[in-house]
């Protein structure tokens, strides 16, 4: 039986083997969460992750994936990618992160 590709959790999208893909820590490593859950994601989505929300951010209010998802700009950027083949790839250009005042 041939092996199906992991699903990507944050769009719901098969990650083939030879699409960059990195492992989420839903709580970061620097803010306690070394040796916490991890998820597969694509590169793409991680890096949209990483450019939208600080790690503070992550480790306080987005923590699932389903909080990731409500993230009115991830779930925007969910919404576009979902319409992308599995193989897509997209450089995330610089962090567009806004910073707390």
């Amino acid at each position: 039986m041939p092996e199906t590709d992991p699903i990507c959790p944050l769009c719901d999208r098969p990650i083939p083997a030879d699409v960059p893909q990195s492992r989420h820590h839903l709580v970061p490593r620097l803010r306690g969460g070394k040796g916490g859950e991890t998820v597969l994601l694509h590169q793409i989505c991680h890096s949209e992750i990483h450019a939208t929300l600080s790690e503070t951010d992550l480790a306080r209010d987005y923590d699932t994936i389903t909080a990731l998802r409500a993230h009115p700009r991830l779930a925007a950027f969910v919404a576009w990618v979902q319409k992308r083949p599995p193989g897509f790839r997209s450089k995330t250009p610089g962090k567009r992160r806004v910073r707390g005042r």
